[in-house]
């Protein structure tokens, strides 16, 4: 049976691990075709023969999301294998959990740049091809760090607030073009996000934390909604957290 992505083409960023890997792996399953990037070759690799076994089709395209090139590859890629893109999904993120003492201009740059720099270019060169086109999904991973301030996150949380404030300004500005917009702000989640910068292996095996595939049923979710209706935010936490 057809899926419900069947002749749609995705772009999804940071997709060599955790959120961006098992997002990538639950559009496909469904019957997108998906661009995938990371800067890592070999699990690029990896996750297109995974996606291929699945009888279904995925493009590597290896490089730094905060390049612009490396979007204008990823656009080029899409609109040569289905010339259109449908959906964008804006993963790339990192974290450095430390108080604001502790932190450098260079990591707050570091920081905004993979969280915030790489959404708007990443964006910057699809809505284009989707306002042509009058329609398309674009999301931003956040988190629920964008919806609320923690201690000792001070610069992470800024990098997640902005995603959460571009995101409903662009709901704003394109939805009159027939363009979707929406943001996921799951809570922490199992993958070697942030691993030697505020958590450990042993940390995060140990959590009751969300795991990427519930947050890739998110953003399935918000895919496959009908023409008619947009989802413009999730919030996500686990059953174990009470925030």
């Amino acid at each position: 049976m057809p899926g419900k992505l069947s002749g749609k083409i995705a772009i999804v960023t940071g997709a060599s691990a955790g959120i961006g890997r098992a997002s990538a792996l639950a559009l496909a399953a469904e019957g997108a075709k998906v661009v995938i990037t990371a800067r890592r070759q070999d699990r690029l690799d990896s996750l297109v023969a995974e996606i291929k076994a699945m009888n279904s089709q995925a493009f590597a395209v290896a490089g730094d999301a905060n390049d612009e090139a490396t979007a204008k590859r990823c656009v080029e890629t899409a609109l040569d294998q289905a010339g259109r893109i449908d959906i964008l999904l804006n993963n790339t993120g990192m974290g450095n959990y430390k108080n604001l003492v502790d932190t450098s201009l260079e990591e707050y740059d570091q920081l905004m740049n993979t969280n915030m720099r790489s959404t708007f270019i990443f964006t910057r060169q699809v809505v284009p091809h989707m306002l042509l086109q009058k329609q398309g999904t674009i999301l931003m991973i956040s988190s629920m760090a964008g919806l609320y301030g923690f201690a000792n996150q001070a610069v992470y949380c800024a990098t997640k607030f902005a995603q959460v404030g571009f995101a409903q300004s662009l709901d704003k500005e394109l939805r009159p073009a027939g363009i979707k917009v929406g943001v996921i702000c799951p809570g922490g989640v199992k993958t070697e996000f942030a691993i030697g910068a505020g958590r450990t292996e042993e940390s995060v095996a140990q959590s009751g934390m969300l795991e990427a595939t519930d947050v890739a049923g998110a953003v399935l979710l918000a895919c496959t909604q009908a023409p008619g209706s947009r989802i413009i935010e999730i919030q996500m936490r686990t059953m174990s957290e009470s925030l």
